[in-house]
């Protein structure tokens, strides 16, 4: 940029893209300072390089610009974790069904696990059983995307946001009649 080109002549472009053709860079300089521009290299291993008179404090500020437009249309998916045991009780269960509710609504996997304890692994059809309503209460919001796998004393099941139906508009009311005369 500017100064640091060193190279005796350069292919210029004018701000428009237009080509000038092949001018000295002192040349080249003079004319971007005469523009209060800046004069910018932009592709080196031609012969001779081609430089661009542009504001490069601009063109930076735009770059800038579209990367963080890029960044926040960029959803990050994070995969959430929620625990059971196979003996879970009613209200619990409720509890941990609303938070894989909740973390599907925000985008977000779930990996819903299952560990038994003790006597419990006598019994793995009850967490299979457990795994299954899980799959069921949350099959309108969400889609299984592993379905349940056990792997020694736990149940692993992986669940994504899947695709929402189309809430239940309520029926129009009919007319009223018109009163009688």
């Amino acid at each position: 940029m500017n100064n640091q080109i060193r190279v005796p002549s350069v292919r210029l472009l004018d701000p428009d893209g237009n080509q000038l053709g092949i001018v000295s860079t002192y040349d080249a300089l003079t004319k971007a300072r005469q523009l209060n521009l800046d004069l910018v290299e932009i592709a080196p291993t031609a012969q001779p390089p081609v430089c661009r008179i542009m504001d490069f404090g601009k063109y930076k500020f735009e770059l800038a610009k579209k990367e963080k437009e890029a960044r926040k249309h960029h959803s990050s998916q994070r995969i959430k974790e929620v625990k059971f045991h196979p003996n879970v009780e009613e209200h619990d269960y409720q509890t941990k069904l609303r938070h894989i509710r909740d973390f599907i609504a925000d985008g977000h996997r779930v990996k819903a696990s299952l560990m038994f304890r003790g006597r419990e692994q006598a019994h793995k059809e009850i967490g299979h059983q457990l795994m299954h309503r899980v799959m069921k209460d949350v099959e309108d919001v969400a889609r299984i995307e592993r379905s349940p796998e056990e792997m020694g004393r736990f149940i692993f099941m992986m669940i994504a946001p899947g695709p929402r139906k189309a809430e239940a508009k309520p029926a129009p009311r009919p007319a009223p009649a018109p009163a009688p005369r």
